[in-house]
């Protein structure tokens, strides 16, 4: 069993360099600003988790759900690969069978993930966010899904 530190990941869209001045923000302990999303209580491992459930959601699973470290200048920060980012945006528009719901769906499996420090209804709210910045990278120019966590 993990034990949860009481740090936080931060999901949110820039560029590479606007990606290494945030986290520099970050690890200084600094205010920064810009659409993102602050989840307590997780770490990137929860991230890579949230994208095998959507990747599985959209049938998409298999791909390369691992984040990776985006420079040496900070172990903390870490990219999200292009298929997560596509899966998480599908989210939002993927038609399911039935009248299943694929965001519900993933959110109510990714809080009963292990140790996980929230309920399914917040979880939703989590994932349609992480969702919605998934779609804003698929329209920006050079522009990626990047994870810190503390």
């Amino acid at each position: 069993m993990r034990v949860l530190s009481m740090g936080f990941a931060e999901i949110f869209v820039a560029t590479h360099d606007e990606a290494l001045k945030r986290a520099a923000a970050l690890e200084k302990g600094a205010d920064v600003t810009g659409p993102a999303v602050r989840i307590e209580g997780i770490t990137d491992f929860e991230v890579e988790q949230l994208g095998d459930l959507a990747g599985q959601a959209v049938h998409a699973a298999g791909a390369d759900y691992e984040l990776a470290l985006v420079d040496v200048t900070s172990d903390a920060l870490l990219g999200v690969p292009e298929a997560m980012v596509r899966a998480l945006a599908e989210l939002l528009t993927y038609e399911s069978e039935g009248d299943a719901n694929v965001l519900d769906d993933v959110a109510a499996a990714w809080a009963a993930q292990d140790d996980m420090p929230f309920d399914a209804a917040r979880s939703r709210q989590y994932v349609q966010q992480l969702a919605a910045l998934a779609t804003d990278v698929e329209k920006a120019e050079r522009s990626g899904l990047f994870v810190w966590s503390e």
